[in-house]
């Protein structure tokens, strides 16, 4: 009698079992299902994070590379403008009553202060400018001596200001003279040369769109 009963007790226990596990389940959140279809919604997650950042660095890469090249365009078209710049510069003489004969060229540009101040910017030093002639370190639409327009679709209009001349004693080139270039004479003194030096300031931009642009700062030795 009392193996039946141990045995019978030993049943109880095996079937109680499987019932005690399930409750042990819910009580503490173990549950089997849902767990696929959290993963799911994790991987899908992690691949959109992916996707968007390839998405941004693609545009954003192309945008600098946008800028770059609207940048380098304009920087190609203020060394253009500088060009016809030290032109100016080089035509310039020594005799100031002769300037405007001598510079009847410029005629075809947009030219936004006196003869006069031209003159001075070009032969004398910044202190002894005419009253007027401005030397303030910024140049575009509302601050320049002249502009010019370069290239076509797209054309790129060039503003320019000398904003300080250091004189010196080099002139623009007038020959031989009739000499040779061989100094043959004992007693002659030869002066030392010391050039001119300008500081120019350069804005160029596009005509349809003024942020694209670019400046440059020159000190140009003549």
């Amino acid at each position: 009698m009392k193996q039946r009963a141990k045995s019978k007790e030993v049943g109880a226990k095996e079937t109680l079992l499987p019932f005690r596990l399930t409750l042990l389940r819910g009580r503490w959140g173990i549950n089997e299902k849902g767990i696929a279809l959290a993963m799911v919604l994790v991987l899908s997650f992690i691949a959109l994070a992916i996707m968007a950042g390839l998405i941004y660095m693609i545009t954003s890469g192309t945008q600098i590379s946008g800028l770059q090249k609207r940048y380098a365009t304009s920087l190609e078209a203020g060394k253009g403008g500088a060009d016809i710049i030290y032109q100016v510069i080089a035509a310039r003489m020594d005799d100031p009553t002769q300037i405007e004969n001598e510079f009847s060229f410029l005629n075809t540009f947009n030219i936004a202060i006196s003869q006069a101040c031209i003159n001075d910017k070009l032969l004398r030093s910044t202190i002894d400018w005419g009253v007027g002639c401005d030397n303030l370190m910024t140049t575009g639409p509302d601050s320049h001596d002249m502009f010019f327009d370069i290239g076509a679709s797209p054309t790129y209009r060039v503003f320019s200001k000398i904003v300080d001349t250091v004189e010196g004693n080099s002139g623009g080139d007038e020959g031989l003279l009739g000499k040779g270039v061989v100094v043959s004479g004992s007693g002659e003194v030869t002066v030392v040369h010391r050039p001119y030096l300008y500081t120019i300031e350069i804005d160029a931009q596009r005509d349809v769109n003024p942020s694209e642009r670019a400046k440059l700062s020159i000190l140009y030795q003549y």
